[in-house]
This record gives structure tokens, C-alpha cells and sequence, in this order.
């Protein structure tokens, strides 16, 4: 774990390395990773994605690139600050406050340019945003289940079951993961699950105490503390990981975020992405077996599932079947499109058999 001290020492060092270079005559640069598709390789040791060679460079041999070098150390300042004090700030937070900078060519022009600024920073330090203090807008993922942890919080350490001393909506995931202990769990796996909704009704149905298991709730695209913790309670915890979905490429992108990392943030792959976990969401072949309620695919659909048989994430004989059907017949479905069949056959019946199968259960 990156401490406070380490993390300013590493801001420190960048925007000392401007100045060396100044001081030596050259025209500062950063280099960087090209964030693309093309420039992600499969790394065989850890089993995810990763960047490859290709960089670009902020160089302030051009007025754009000056100004970005510019921001960038006036950000460095800003968060070196922030760690001296102690304190802690939101993207969104970082944004608005550039505006009282004392040089306008310093301010951010949208909150897309400040977030592409503190992941080049990420990449370029090999410290995560996390460790600055910077802190996202409140993603709103928990989790439920047969575990007791500690966290760390501004009133002190506290500890916490994970059903029983929660209510039904689950424990809340804090921003930095990294400040939770594991005391005890008796968990069997980890269920991922991508809406709410669906997140619900496993609760309701008491499906994390029968089975028990650790449902976490994705919230859609999920952040990077809820792929964190996935990935600790895989590393630390030893357990079996699957990520049930919504059966749509969009959807099965969620999983390849919590599976194999995502070219944003491919530079943390390493500290966010879980290899082993599998994919248990709706398939296409589940379309067709249960007969279930369905849309037409749309035009961003075919060409997503289309850009998904090219994505080397994707390049598997199950992912390029499913991939391959699902254009075929031309549907796609939602997890509550279960419900069809009852409002119990997700957790009698769905999920045990799916689980099953892959000899979770």
C-alpha cells in the first residue's frame, strides 16, 4: 500500500523533472502510453490487459503542449498540498477549483481534460489517484454477505458484518479499498451483479445466506473500488469470482472491465482486474433455451457485438459463439427478463444450475 508520504514523493519528482529538464536546456516533455486498442497486449504473467510500446509525449515544444505541461504542475502542487494537509477532493471538485488558479491558461476547460489529467499523472508516477485523495463522484456499489471487516474512517477504525450489522441495502464500498481488513468470512464466492434491480431480488430471496455467497453490486459500468475489492477478495480471500449481466454487449463489456481491466485504466489492470473471473450473465443461448422476453438489436448493438468479435478481450470460442448467435437471432434480454418464469427461478433454479455447471456450486 502507497503511503501519503510516497505518493507526494512521486508528484515531487515529476515536476522536478520538468525543472531538470528546463535547467538543462532541453524543452520539458511527458511521456506516456498511447490509451487505444491498438496499443493493448495480453500479459501472460498476470493474465490481463495491458499497454503495449507505443507512447505519445506532452512536449511544450507547441502551445497545446505547454499548456498541458502547464496544468500539470499546477495540479502536482495542488495535490501535494492536498496530501500535507491531509484532506481529500472529488474529480469533480478539482475541475471547479482550477478556475482560482492565479494563470488562466492553467484552468481546465471541462471536467474530461482534469480526468485525462490525473490518469496521466497515475501512469506516469505509478501512484493511483486513490493515494493523491482524489475521490470520485459516489458510485454507490455495496455489498452483502457472510463477512466481517475493518475500515478505516475519520472517527476511527470500525468493524462490520456484512449482513449483520447492515440493512438490506448491503455494506457500502469506501473509494480507497485498499483501507479495509479482512477479519473473518465464511463466504463460498463472489456473485458480481450488474443492476440494482437484480441485486435486490437475490437479497430479498436470501440467496447470499443460503448459497453464501458475496453479492456485489456493479452499478453498471463499475468503479474502480468495486473492481478493487473484487480482485482482493479473489487474491486474498481465495474466492471464485463470476460477474452476472444483463445479456447485451454492452453488458458483457461490464464483465470484461472486471475480468480483463479497460483501455481507460489499462495502466492499473494489474491492481483492478480479476483473470479468473467468469461471466454467468444472460447468454444468448439463455435467450433462445427459456424463450425469454427480449428487444430487437439495435444498429449500436450490432456494431458493438460486431467491435467485440475484434476485441482482444473477446478472442475466445465461448465469447466468439455467444457473440455469433445473439447477431444470428438478432435479440437482446435483461436479467429481470427472468421474472418471466417466476420470481424465484433466478435463485432456485438460474443461478444454482449456471453455478453449477462450473462447479462453484
Amino acid at each position: 500500500m502507497t503511503t501519503e508520504s510516497d505518493a507526494r514523493d512521486e508528484l515531487i519528482d515529476l515536476a522536478a523533472d520538468f525543472y531538470d529538464q528546463f535547467a538543462a536546456g532541453k524543452i520539458p516533455e511527458m511521456t506516456l502510453p498511447t490509451r487505444t486498442k491498438s496499443n493493448i497486449e495480453y500479459d501472460e504473467e498476470s493474465g490481463v490487459w495491458t499497454y503495449g510500446d507505443r507512447t505519445s509525449t506532452r512536449s511544450a515544444n507547441s502551445v497545446r503542449g505547454a499548456r498541458k505541461l502547464l496544468k500539470a504542475a499546477y495540479t502536482i502542487e495542488f495535490l501535494a498540498d492536498q496530501l500535507d494537509d491531509d484532506r481529500s477532493s472529488t474529480l469533480r471538485e478539482l475541475y471547479y477549483l482550477s478556475e482560482s488558479w492565479d494563470n488562466d491558461e492553467a484552468q481546465f476547460k471541462s471536467q474530461d481534460e482534469s480526468n485525462d489529467l490525473v490518469e496521466d499523472l497515475e501512469i506516469v508516477t505509478g501512484v493511483t489517484r486513490e493515494d493523491f485523495h482524489m475521490r470520485p463522484e459516489e458510485s454507490g456499489a455495496k455489498v452483502m454477505g457472510p463477512l466481517e471487516l475493518r475500515e478505516q474512517t475519520n472517527r476511527g477504525d470500525r468493524e462490520i458484518h456484512c449482513q449483520l450489522d447492515v440493512g438490506q441495502g448491503g455494506y457500502q464500498i469506501p473509494n480507497n479499498p485498499d483501507t479495509i481488513e479482512f477479519l473473518d468470512n465464511d463466504a463460498e464466492f463472489v456473485l458480481c451483479v450488474e443492476t440494482g434491480g437484480m441485486r435486490d431480488r437475490l437479497v430479498e430471496n436470501g440467496f447470499d445466506e443460503e448459497h453464501d455467497a458475496l453479492v456485489v453490486h456493479l452499478g453498471g459500468q463499475p468503479a474502480r473500488a468495486t473492481r478493487r475489492l473484487t480482485k482482493r477478495f479473489r487474491d486474498e480471500l481465495d474466492l471464485p469470482v463470476v460477474v452476472f449481466t444483463d445479456g447485451d454487449p454492452w453488458s458483457y463489456r461490464i464483465y470484461g472491465s472486471v475480468a480483463y481491466g479497460s483501455i481507460k485504466s489499462a495502466h492499473l489492470s494489474k491492481y483492478l482486474a480479476t483473470p479468473e473471473a467468469r461471466f454467468i450473465g444472460i447468454q444468448p443461448e439463455d435467450i433462445v433455451e427459456y424463450d425469454l422476453p427480449s428487444d430487437p438489436l439495435a444498429d449500436s448493438d450490432i456494431n458493438a457485438l460486431e467491435s467485440e468479435l475484434e476485441d482482444p478481450r473477446f478472442q475466445t470460442d465461448y465469447w466468439k459463439e455467444q457473440i455469433e448467435l445473439q447477431l444470428d437471432i438478432g435479440k437482446k434480454s435483461e436479467q429481470q427478463s427472468l421474472a418471466s418464469r417466476g420470481l424465484d427461478f433466478v435463485t432456485d433454479t438460474y443461478l444454482p444450475e449456471r453455478l453449477g455447471e462450473m462447479g462453484v456450486l
